[in-house]
């Protein structure tokens, strides 16, 4: 049991399609996993742990995705993810991101 559980975990951290889907998937699967041990040992009950994985699980999410790397447009700009630009982007004075 533990080991599909472990699997299950895996496949649903790594089975997203962009990085920011990957990183709200691992936040979510490691808030729940942490939430259910803490609301399990706090509690001493089935209920807690279950109330500890719901919580810490969109606890997970939330941080998960708050983190996750800066997007517009279809691009990445702190990994260069489609291509990116060799030398850098600039802001114009309207707040505009240009590929240099």
């Amino acid at each position: 049991m533990k080991k599909l559980i472990a699997m299950a975990a895996v496949a649903v951290a790594l089975g997203a399609c962009t990085p920011h889907e990957e990183r709200v998937g691992g936040g979510a699967v490691l808030g729940a996993a942490t939430g259910a041990v803490i609301g399990g040992l706090a509690t001493g009950r089935a209920g807690g742990a279950l109330a500890g994985a719901a919580i810490g699980g969109a606890s997970g999410a939330i941080i998960g995705s708050a983190t996750s790397p800066y997007r517009r447009g279809g691009y990445y700009y702190d990994d260069g993810y489609y291509g990116g630009c060799p030398y850098g982007y600039y802001r114009d004075r309207w707040g505009q991101l240009y590929c240099r």
